[in-house]
């Protein structure tokens, strides 16, 4: 397998390590009744997640605590014990390959810059598969394919990457502190932007992002998703659905 570089870190794993214990500690005081049409395990969605970081942490987290089974990955599973042991036997642990393999649904959530290897080293299994597609192409940190996805279109270079995939992005647009606060939040439900070109991929990421306590507002097909990208004009928005629909009518 090949080695990703902003996944092998050492520092960053025992920094995850930490920190993925006091995620799962916090998010673990959330009432399963609390995450409206949540679903029992028998029939919930299997979930791959590919990047156990903070994000894939957080959302991957909620969905568990919605019913639906969930394998974290890394290439080091034994990393994701102090994360997998508190959520019970829904979440288990593997690696990038097995959460392909596991998952009718696959969530990645890894520096931006690790998309073309990983594209390249699963294209096999990334064939066909919904992807829910929460990365961020940051400059400083992810090199030319930044450059790319803001010029030719964050959704547009995901799709690039990953070819065969039915990708939707979401969850990209605030950090796991700020998801984790406002999952099924008291009142109005928290506005989370998706798009994508494939209708069933979408319908089933509404799905997944109600279960995970917020509202989904479809923005339209992959070439919008820069409107909610990084610096775009729906980022990092604590907004209701309706707000962000209204907000979307002055865009186009």
């Amino acid at each position: 397998m090949a080695h990703h570089p902003l996944i092998n870190a050492s520092r960053e794993a025992f920094f995850r390590i930490v920190g993925l214990a006091a995620l799962a500690l916090a998010l673990a005081t959330v009432p399963r009744a609390g995450f409206g049409q949540s679903t029992t395990s028998s029939s919930g969605l299997k979930i791959g997640i590919i990047g156990s970081g903070n994000i894939g942490s957080t959302v991957g987290t909620l969905w568990v605590k919605a019913g639906h089974p969930v394998l974290f990955s890394s290439r080091h599973p034994e990393e994701l014990k102090p994360l997998v042991g508190g959520l019970g036997p829904l979440a288990r642990a593997g690696t990038v390959r097995d959460a392909l393999k596991f998952g009718d649904i696959v969530f990645i959530a890894v520096p931006y810059g690790a998309y073309p290897q990983i594209g390249k080293d699963y294209a096999r299994e990334f064939a066909g598969k919904i992807v829910l597609d929460a990365g961020n192409a940051v400059p400083k940190r992810d090199g030319e394919i930044a450059n790319e996805a803001r010029e030719s279109g964050i959704g547009i270079t995901s799709a690039k990457y990953l070819p065969g995939a039915r990708i939707v992005r979401a969850f990209n647009t605030l950090n796991y502190r700020r998801l984790a606060s406002n999952a099924n939040r008291p009142g109005e439900r928290m506005a989370i932007p998706i798009a994508g070109d494939d209708k069933k991929a979408l319908a089933i990421a509404q799905t997944l992002v109600r279960n995970a306590g917020f509202d989904p507002v479809i923005i339209g097909g992959l070439e919008h998703a820069k409107l909610f990208a990084q610096g775009g004009p729906l980022y990092g928005q604590e907004i209701t659905a309706q707000e962000m629909q209204q907000r979307l009518k002055t865009l186009r």
